[in-house]
């Protein structure tokens, strides 16, 4: 089975390539089979991460980003984040009806993950989606997460550009670029520029980055109206020029090589808090376990060591289900 589906999806079945990706995110029982298989034909795709506040334009940012990358020839897959519908679960905007330029073109597969409580600003399979789109021969991939705040910087583990967009007028100028934003950003893009402030966005931005460490890549700071598609072939010649400079020094194999070192721990950290789950809710003796810690008769940190040596002694451990 797992043969015909990669066959079709390798011959670039878009239907196959959809359920293929609704399998990973629900995490059916074939998901993981079918991560395995098309790893290999992963690792080629440019993967650019646009980030920033609700209301900043990133929506509309991605549609012109999408129209510059088709222009240059190049194939683009988009991964939208959106908050979870509080009824179905599902992504509750749809910035599909919001992408004008991908409308029709069979060389853009947009899809909508719901981010499901994630605070990171990406989905909880947001990764293996990428990969699925990088696999079906996408040479762009373009996430654009759900509206991020302070610390939500997930997009950076996913990202080789990541651009981060802002707005004049948020208030406390100073609070709305924290650290944890401003480090992961390799281009800034201040959107809405026709509105009063601009200017003293661009400073407070520069005058971070004066502080931040010399050697490395200094991100540029770019004012735009994407509503009118002012500023956006800059961001776009930033984007390439960020990967030619990636390249040239190595550091795109590097954050590759560690991303995929975190994606296997993250993998091995799913297995093991699912083996435990199932064992500790199945398996008699671990739940006496638990009785006691709960009645006080047994502190959580002997329970815990306890159910741990126990455990990790059974050969199952990583099974995936």
């Amino acid at each position: 089975m797992i043969k015909e589906i990669l066959e079709k999806f390798l011959n670039g079945d878009l239907l196959t390539a959809s359920r293929m990706m609704t399998s990973v995110e629900n995490g059916d029982s074939l998901a993981w089979p079918i991560m395995r298989e098309i790893s290999q034909y992963t690792g080629k795709a440019y993967v650019v991460g646009i980030t920033g506040p609700p209301g900043a334009g990133k929506s509309t940012i991605t549609d012109k980003m999408i129209h510059l990358f088709r222009k240059n020839k190049y194939t683009v897959g988009v991964v939208c984040i959106d908050p979870s519908s509080p009824f179905t679960g599902g992504a509750f905007l749809g910035d599909r009806i919001r992408m004008t330029q991908a409308i029709g073109d069979e060389g853009v597969f947009v899809r909508s993950l719901a981010n499901r409580g994630e605070l990171g600003g990406l989905a909880p399979r947001a990764k293996e989606i990428v990969q699925i789109l990088d696999a079906f021969g996408k040479d762009v991939i373009i996430i654009e997460t759900v509206g991020a705040g302070q610390v939500e910087a997930d997009v950076i583990n996913i990202a080789d550009t990541t651009v981060v967009v802002t707005v004049p007028g948020l208030g406390d100028r100073m609070q709305a670029l924290k650290a944890g934003i401003m480090e992961i950003a390799d281009i800034f893009v201040v959107n809405k520029a026709d509105r009063e402030g601009v200017q003293d966005t661009v400073r407070d931005i520069n005058m971070i980055l004066d502080w931040m460490p010399e050697g490395k890549w200094r991100p540029k700071v770019l004012t735009a109206i994407a509503a009118q598609n002012k500023g956006m072939q800059e961001m776009y010649d930033a984007i390439l020029e960020h990967k030619d400079k990636l390249i040239q020094t190595n550091k795109w194999q590097e954050q590759r090589c560690q991303r995929n070192k975190g994606q296997c721990f993250s993998i091995m950290e799913q297995a093991v808090n699912s083996y435990m789950r199932r064992q500790v809710e199945e398996v008699e003796k671990y739940k006496e376990t638990f009785e006691n810690v709960c009645e006080g008769e047994m502190d959580p940190y002997s329970g815990a060591e306890k159910l741990l040596k126990e455990l990790f002694a059974v050969a199952d451990i990583l099974k995936l289900s």
